[in-house]
């Protein structure tokens, strides 16, 4: 084996080490605190209504609906 193969293993084998040091390094400090609430939040109103749009807990998608409160 040449000097050129073996520098060039030894770079990767270290390159791979941090990568991978890195990333359990980001996941042990990394914030793990749990999204255990669904989030309702008022984006708008229409006429005496209020627009709410509600997230799912840990879910990637939002849904919309009014809330009038004369109809309850």
């Amino acid at each position: 084996m040449s000097n050129d193969f073996r520098n060039g293993i030894a770079f990767s084998i270290t390159i791979t080490a941090f990568a991978f040091a890195f990333v359990v390094i980001a996941m042990v400090v990394g914030d793990n605190t749990p999204i255990d609430e669904s989030s309702f939040e008022v984006v708008d109103k229409y006429k005496e209504c209020d627009i709410v749009r509600y997230a799912p807990n840990q879910a990637a998608t939002y849904k919309y609906f009014m809330y009038c409160e004369k109809n309850e």
